[in-house]
């Protein structure tokens, strides 16, 4: 997989890619990932990336020629599968569409800033619109970085034990259960008995029930989809 990211501020991206998994993804060879510096494409002796937005009112909003300039030579190396845009003003991130975007081949995330970007470039160039939460953030650097950890972290080869991930929370829309490991008794705090037991098929079915328990505590909402 090949991820090229159009980026404000592409320093912030530099510590999120060169640690833990994703780092040792890249090295693998599974995905590369290339950040690319907006202002490379801003117009005049300025590189200017942003302006007034027409109709008055607060906030810069992002020019549409440096962002198409920049779609369009990408387009000009390989196909896109998606372009997507971080946004808080669109269909909040869940597994799925992490499972999905793990299937694909090659993606381009255009980053927001200021007010946002030109609507024209969201109407014509914009395959997917993501949000990571109901909140705002500076710019969408962070939440490029969030949604390329949930989606690398699924792509076959980048962790270890592949079946970790096919059971994280969210993956059957339910939580994960809880979890334990040494000691089996910290200060009168013991860990269950049937996961002690070496009865594999019950403790899978307590560690569906307990699934189910939790889920329907916290988050009820994911019991009806």
């Amino acid at each position: 997989m090949r991820i090229d990211i159009i980026s404000v501020v592409p320093s912030l991206l530099e510590s999120p890619f060169n640690h833990s998994i994703v780092k040792r993804a890249q090295d693998k060879g599974l995905v590369e990932i290339v950040v690319h510096d907006l202002r490379g494409y801003g117009l005049g002796n300025y590189k200017q990336i942003d302006d007034t937005q027409f109709g008055g009112g607060a906030g810069m909003v992002m020019m549409i020629e440096p962002i198409v300039n920049c779609i369009k030579k990408l387009q000009l190396q390989r196909s896109y599968d998606e372009i997507i845009y971080m946004t808080p003003d669109a269909q909040t991130l869940n597994q799925a569409t992490a499972n999905s975007l793990s299937l694909k081949e090659n993606i381009v995330i255009l980053t927001g800033h200021y007010k946002g970007v030109d609507q024209r470039i969201r109407d014509k160039y914009i395959t997917k619109e993501i949000s990571i939460g109901d909140y705002v953030l500076t710019g969408g650097e962070l939440a490029a970085a969030v949604l390329v950890d949930a989606t690398i972290r699924l792509i076959p080869g980048v962790i270890g034990d592949e079946q970790s991930a096919l059971t994280d929370s969210f993956q059957d829309n339910l939580l994960s259960p809880p979890v334990y490991t040494r000691p089996a008794n910290f200060e009168g705090m013991k860990v269950p008995d049937i996961l002690l037991s070496g009865n594999f098929p019950k403790i899978e079915d307590w560690r569906s029930d307990k699934a189910y328990e939790r889920t329907q505590q916290i988050r009820p909402d994911l019991l009806n989809e």
